[in-house]
């Protein structure tokens, strides 16, 4: 005799005998949907530890850091994303309605978003470690903020597809999202200053971790670029602080990138040097210098009558931005060029006055002068 009975939760059975219905599919679609989604499931599996094998294998054999990177992201591909898509290709061999059928087509969709931001935060923290571990001063802290703030528009852009995937109007959201950013913009606005500042240093590079720079009357080396400040190793051995958005407004002078420093100075030779001695003042000049390593003559000139002096300029370029090698240098030239004009006779010039005094004229009156006047002459001072 026929009979039919209904399960608790409205879900409906019959048997009858020739018939098996759960949500109108039969016995066999339930089957083949079940054996459909523990295949798909084990492949996806098998394909898995498959292809992070054999990524494995290619990055210990190889120099790059891509493999490195898909080795890492593949090691974070959940069982939870394999479940749901194995789910949802099981679903494709059941009628099901359409409100039950955008149920589970959502999930899946839920689940590869939610795997891809998963898959992007772990590459970017992989590169990342990358370069602390490898020891690379001049762009950690560029790198670091510069992750940190992909990671956090990684997943505000994921968690908005998501929302909006099942179904909630992010309008709204974004609309008020909106509204207060722009009170915590006015609010924050000397922070978010030196943030935006922060990654403007990250991206043009106007100086990294080490350089030794000039700003205004500070001089130092960076030791650390952060979100909002700048910290520099003063000479005195003090640290200096600077907020970004003020470093950013200064005049920076950048002395790691030098290549040459352009070196100019004025030589003074007293007057009553002869004419023979003045010619051979260039000359002299350029033997010294042009016989240093590291060194590039470029002029030596007579170029001005002083007060006192008759200076000649010397232009050169060393050819390191090592200041204290430059030092070296320039003393060496130095002591070089007084030992030659102490052989040569040319004299240094030196400030001086000269007062000439003259001697009484006898008999008091002569030629209109008052007794112990002067008779003219110059006097120079």
């Amino acid at each position: 005799m026929p009979f039919s009975f209904h399960l608790p939760l409205h879900f409906p059975f019959r048997a009858d005998g020739r018939a098996f219905s759960f949500l109108n599919n039969s016995l066999e679609a339930w089957t083949l949907a079940l054996a459909m989604t523990v295949l798909a499931g084990a492949a996806m599996l098998f394909l898995r530890r498959y292809v992070l094998r054999h990524v494995a294998a290619n990055a210990r054999k190889t120099e790059t850091n891509i493999d490195d990177f898909l080795a890492a992201m593949l090691s974070r591909t959940y069982f939870v994303f394999i479940a749901a898509f194995a789910m949802y290709f099981g679903s494709t061999f059941l009628d099901l309605n359409a409100k039950r059928d955008l149920f589970v087509a959502r999930v899946a969709v839920g689940a590869l978003l939610l795997q891809l931001a998963i898959w992007g935060d772990v590459g970017l923290r992989a590169w990342r470690d990358r370069v602390r571990l490898g020891g690379d001063g001049e762009r950690r802290a560029s790198r670091s903020v510069l992750t940190f703030m992909l990671r956090l528009a990684l997943w505000t852009i994921v968690t908005l597809m998501v929302l909006d995937n099942f179904g909630i109007n992010i309008t709204t959201l974004v609309a008020s999202l909106g509204v207060g950013g722009i009170a915590v913009a006015l609010a924050t606005q000397n922070i978010l200053g030196d943030l935006f500042a922060s990654l403007s240093i990250m991206l043009d590079k106007p100086f990294e971790i080490g350089d030794f720079i000039i700003v205004g009357d500070v001089l130092g080396s960076v030791e650390h670029i952060g979100l909002k400040t700048t910290r520099l190793r003063g000479l005195g051995g003090e640290q200096v602080v600077f907020s970004n958005g003020d470093l950013l407004k200064s005049r920076i002078h950048n002395h790691k990138r030098m290549e040459t420093r352009r070196n100019a100075f004025v030589l003074r030779v007293a007057y009553g040097t002869s004419e023979e001695q003045l010619c051979r003042v260039p000359r002299i000049i350029r033997e010294i210098i042009g016989a240093k390593p590291n060194i590039d003559f470029e002029r030596a000139h007579f170029f001005r009558w002083s007060e006192w002096s008759l200076d000649f300029e010397i232009v050169y370029h060393f050819r390191s931005p090592d200041y204290i090698l430059h030092m070296d240098a320039q003393q060496d030239i130095f002591l070089d060029i007084y030992r030659r004009f102490q052989q040569e006779g040319i004299q240094f010039a030196h400030p001086m006055s000269i007062v000439r005094l003259g001697e009484p004229v006898p008999g008091g009156m002569a030629a209109g002068r008052p007794a112990g006047a002067m008779p003219p002459g110059p006097s120079f001072h």
